[in-house]
């Protein structure tokens, strides 16, 4: 489990296609307390620490996970969002986050609103009724705040200490992120389906 709240920025060092993708994550975490077997949130996704170096650690990535997010775009030198999992007693600054990447939403629109930045972004149609204004949603592993949703369209703010300390203050319209719904909409509407 995750919070959504990012603490290092890492940069992909090198892929490997082998029967599954193989990827170098350089980092600022002190890897002598990651263990081999750890999960990591990488832009968002639960990814097992399976190698570890003075400042890097490797994750293997099925191809079930690669069809369902983001990662298969993924570069050497990209820079993405990570956040070591939770431990009993953290503080839990945004909400639960499975790691469980749901789909891809993409970004329509970026405007600035003051010194935030206003985001436009589509889900996927089947996504879509998850999401809810004031609700909580995971995107590219980042804890934000629905602002509006129109169909398939929803909005973010991005305030500037997240755009700062986070892969968001380098997105782009065309972006596609990761998108993990809220864990209590997916209940929720399992419960109104169910009866």
């Amino acid at each position: 489990m995750f919070t959504g709240i990012i603490t290092d920025m890492g940069r992909i060092a090198a892929l490997e296609k082998r029967g599954d993708l193989r990827a170098r994550i350089t980092t600022g975490y002190d890897t002598a307390t990651i263990e081999i077997g750890a999960s990591i949130a990488c832009d968002g996704v639960c990814l097992t620490a399976v190698a570890l170096g003075p400042d890097w650690f490797d994750v293997d990535i099925s191809a079930e996970t690669v069809s369902r997010t983001n990662l298969g775009l993924w570069a050497e030198g990209r820079t993405i969002n990570l956040e070591r999992s939770l431990k009993v007693g953290d503080e839990l600054g945004g909400h639960i986050v499975s790691g469980h990447v749901d789909g891809v939403a993409e970004i329509m629109a970026m405007t600035d609103e003051g010194d935030s930045t206003r985001l436009t972004l589509r889900a996927p149609e089947a996504l879509a009724k998850y999401i809810a204004s004031k609700g909580s949603v995971a995107l590219n592993g980042t804890s934000l705040t629905v602002n509006e949703v129109a169909d398939c369209t929803f909005g973010i703010n991005v305030i500037p200490h997240t755009q700062e300390v986070t892969t968001w203050g380098r997105a782009q319209v065309g972006d596609r992120v990761n998108l993990e719904i809220d864990t209590l909409a997916r209940y929720v509407a399992r419960l109104r389906d169910w009866g």
